[in-house]
């Protein structure tokens, strides 16, 4: 099944669907609308009025699978807005189930996915509901005891259609709600779906418990993983087409006392914003970034805990940086996305490509450009540091709490202090949080509690107001929409770097820095005087560090 106007592309199997162009659904959206408008088809730009008598002739899940919506009955025919309205075989299918002819009519892809969402609201879990009602149900016993279903079974149940189309809409949602990761967690009595939005776990509406089997046996088909082995971690990959362009996902599974808790990690390059100042970087903090990528050799780190966006970071520096007359290298865990112009290579260490293996083989490509998806052992460390003394740019990831943390971060893992010195040229750390709605952020007086969480001079930057999120229809009622980024940047100057050399205490160290430093609570503060952002959200995500350096 191909869900409507999104040309949502899922192999059975879980493999690589035939290449297509990326630009291929485009191309069929206009030749269908050119064909219609030969053929005398009338074709809208905008989604029209609905009527629910006329929505209510089709089920959400055949207004799914013939990609199409009743929206009309006028003197005994029901108008219906179809993706492809060249399709009779459908045509003549919502005819019989309306017992009325049928007037088709084309709709542009986008304004036609907002108008089956608005006439059948969350198909998935429109489905999910009228799953839990059908026969098939398992015993009681059945119910809490996953492991007695045979793989047999679980393939077979795996394969019906109607659960097909859940575990697809259920992809197809989240990537259309901007979500990062799907997770599905099972517990006794049900099976929990939430979908991680802007840093943020929200909990939707749940399949019945007896579909876990078969909902989890689809999605391990679907990236390739052994269905029959379920008390073992394993992990695996899908591949899809969304309106016209590639999204991967990353599919990792964990046994639970439940049954297996899946976790899938969507990787959609057009949600990434591959700009330092798309990022929330500030006019000063790109132009040292500017000045740190365009030297010929060094090291520049970028630091903080896992998805604290790290790596997105280094792609914009990458995507700034890239130019024809530079060797461009990666070395990656994996790579996540796919950048044009790039070598990007991926680790695998079950056949024995590690990142000091890698980055040693990169060093024979003649490159001017090295990314280390991250320094995590002594031997990476060294050879990342012999490269830039031997003429190489490298950046690289690591994790510590702030910037001024990854000198000391480095020498714990071996690295002389001295090469350090002469190498480092930039430390940047960084955080997220989430970026108010541009379109209902409201001000209002500053609480109490605000006040009490901040400096008298933080304060006085806000006038008494603050910031705080509404809630429209632009980011479905949450206030917020997208997330933003609060960077430190250190640039190692002449008396820093003599510092390090010197392996003086990381105190001393923090007093050589520039006077214009700033921390990320004071970049985030500043976001939030601003009204990116609200106070909460700095503080959330800035509290462990001032806690670690105050």
């Amino acid at each position: 099944m191909t869900p409507p106007a999104a040309e949502l592309q899922l192999s059975a199997n879980g493999t690589k669907p035939s290449e297509k162009p990326v630009g291929s659904a485009e191309a069929e959206a206009t030749r269908i609308r050119d064909r219609c408008k030969a053929l005398g088809i009338e074709w809208l730009e905008k989604a029209p009025e609905t009527d629910a008598a006329a929505i209510n002739l089709l089920t959400p899940e055949v207004a799914v699978r013939v990609r199409a919506v009743p929206f009309r009955i006028e003197k005994g025919r029901v108008h219906v807005a179809m993706f492809n309205p060249l399709d009779l075989m459908a045509a003549d299918e919502i005819a019989t189930l309306a017992r009325m002819p049928v007037t088709r009519i084309g709709l542009e892809p986008a304004p036609f996915g907002d108008l089956m969402r608005k006439a059948y609201g969350t198909t998935a879990a429109r489905i999910a509901e009228s799953l839990a009602g059908t026969g098939d149900a398992p015993a009681e016993e059945g119910v809490h005891n996953v492991d007695a279903i045979e793989a047999a079974d679980v393939h077979r149940m795996a394969e019906q259609p109607t659960l097909i189309n859940l575990v697809n809409l259920l992809i197809l949602e989240a990537i259309q709600s901007r979500t990062s990761d799907i997770h599905i967690e099972p517990f006794e009595n049900d099976i929990k779906i939430k979908y991680r939005i802007d840093g943020v776990l929200i909990e939707q509406p749940s399949p019945p418990k007896h579909l876990q089997a078969a909902l989890v046996g689809r999605i391990k088909i679907m990236s390739m993983m052994n269905i029959a082995e379920r008390y073992i971690p394993q992990d695996g990959h899908i591949t899809l087409r969304f309106e016209g362009r590639k999204v991967d996902l990353r599919v990792s599974t964990v046994p639970t006392i439940y049954g297996e808790s899946i976790v899938m990690r969507i990787l959609d390059k057009s949600n990434l914003p591959l700009d330092l100042r798309g990022l929330g970087m500030s006019d000063a903090h790109v132009a040292t970034m500017d000045r740190l990528i365009d030297k010929p050799h060094g090291l520049l780190l970028v630091t903080g805990p896992t998805g604290s966006g790290k790596t997105t970071t280094l792609y914009a520096a990458l995507s700034k940086l890239y130019d024809p007359t530079l060797k461009i290298i990666t070395v990656e865990d994996p790579v996540e996305y796919e950048l044009a112009g790039v070598n990007q290579i991926p680790v695998n260490p079950k056949r024995g490509l590690t990142f000091q293996i890698g980055l040693r083989a990169i060093l024979r490509q003649d490159p001017d450009v090295i990314l280390v998806g991250e320094i995590r052992d002594n031997e990476t460390v060294d050879i990342a540091i012999r490269s830039a003394l031997t003429g190489h740019l490298i950046l690289s990831t690591l994790h510590t709490n702030d910037a001024i943390s990854s000198i000391g971060r480095l020498t714990d893992m071996g690295a002389e202090p001295f090469l350090v010195a002469s190498v480092l040229e930039g430390l940047l750390a960084q955080r997220l949080g989430r970026r108010l709605c541009a379109l209902c952020r409201k001000q209002v007086p500053m609480t109490e509690d605000s006040r009490v969480r901040l400096t008298a001079t933080e304060i006085n930057g806000f006038g008494g107001k603050e910031w705080m999120p509404g809630g429209c229809d632009e980011c479905k009622n949450s206030g917020f929409r997208r997330r933003l980024g609060f960077f430190e940047l250190i640039r190692i100057s002449s008396a820093l770097r003599q510092g390090i050399a010197k392996g003086v205490p990381l105190a001393e160290l923090k007093t050589l820095l520039d006077d214009d430093f700033m921390t990320m609570r004071d970049d985030g503060i500043r976001k939030a005087q601003s009204g990116l952002t609200t106070i909460n959200e700095v503080l959330r995500a800035t509290q462990d560090v001032e806690d670690l350096t105050a």
